[in-house]
């Protein structure tokens, strides 16, 4: 079933750096964004999170891997980074990531889906410190 009225204020929602969308198990979360995003004109990265994703190491390399589904030569050295044995400090990555993230030529919506199952007060770091400094291509 495809809800308009929600479509249009995801919609809205564009113009703002974040969008919650929280309703129980059940309620068509998931097949409402993808609704919406089906006529977004905006390239959309989709990170689908499990409780396992709860260090913040882990957590960024996979954003900067979604990311690269949408621009591929997205954050290379940064993900080589964050996949190196001595990885950057989740502050350092950050910052790189946000740099990045800056320098992107189009928008982009990066949707955390199932966020609430990672659980992990490093990784609400992380979203924290990218999300009091976000550059307005990303959504």
């Amino acid at each position: 079933m495809v809800r308009p009225h929600l479509i249009a204020r995801l919609n809205a929602g564009l113009h703002r750096n974040l969008t919650l969308l929280a309703a129980p198990a059940g309620f068509g979360k998931t097949t409402l964004l993808s609704q919406w995003l089906d006529g977004c004109a905006r390239p959309v990265a989709w990170l689908t999170l499990d409780a396992s994703d709860h260090e913040p190491t882990r957590f960024l390399a996979y954003l900067v891997a979604a990311l690269q589904t949408v621009v591929p030569e997205f954050g290379a050295g940064l993900l080589a980074a964050l996949l190196a044995p001595q990885a950057p400090t989740p502050t350092a990555a950050v910052t790189d990531l946000i740099n990045a993230l800056a320098t992107l030529a189009q928008p982009v919506v990066l949707v955390l889906d199932d966020y609430h199952l990672v659980n992990a007060a490093p990784v609400d770091a992380a979203l924290g410190l990218l999300l009091a400094h976000q550059p307005p291509q990303l959504h």
